[in-house]
């Protein structure tokens, strides 16, 4: 059985840092990218960020470049987001996933159950 697993998240200050993690089982790591994911209340989700098999390919949205690094160690099955000088609209529910990395949202494999984030002013 497939589990991905988010941890990190918290209450932070406008302009803090977090560090999220995702821990997969049940499948060969190595062989799935990996993204981030974000869901505010009333918006639709988001790719935040995401990372090639071999973590050489990365991706970011525009409105985390320069904030966020996404990173990963194949040896722990673990995939990290670094995220520094938060915004509160930063703010929202964080899901890992696995699947082909640059690929649709839709097409991503597993999903972890997501990890909340808030940045408060």
């Amino acid at each position: 059985q497939v589990q991905l697993v988010e941890s990190g998240g918290g209450l932070v200050q406008v302009g803090g840092s977090l560090r999220l993690s995702c821990v997969a089982s049940g499948l060969t790591f190595n062989m799935y990218g990996m993204g981030w994911f974000r869901q505010a209340p009333g918006k639709e989700r988001e790719r935040v960020a995401a990372i090639t098999r071999g973590g050489s390919g990365l991706y970011y949205a525009d409105f985390v470049k320069g904030r966020f690094t996404i990173a990963r160690d194949n040896d722990k099955n673990t995939v990290y987001l670094q995220m520094n000088s938060l915004r509160v609209e930063d703010t929202a529910v964080y899901y890992c996933a696995a699947g082909l990395a640059f690929a649709h949202p839709a097409s991503y494999d597993y999903w972890g159950r997501g990890t909340q984030v808030t940045v408060s002013a």
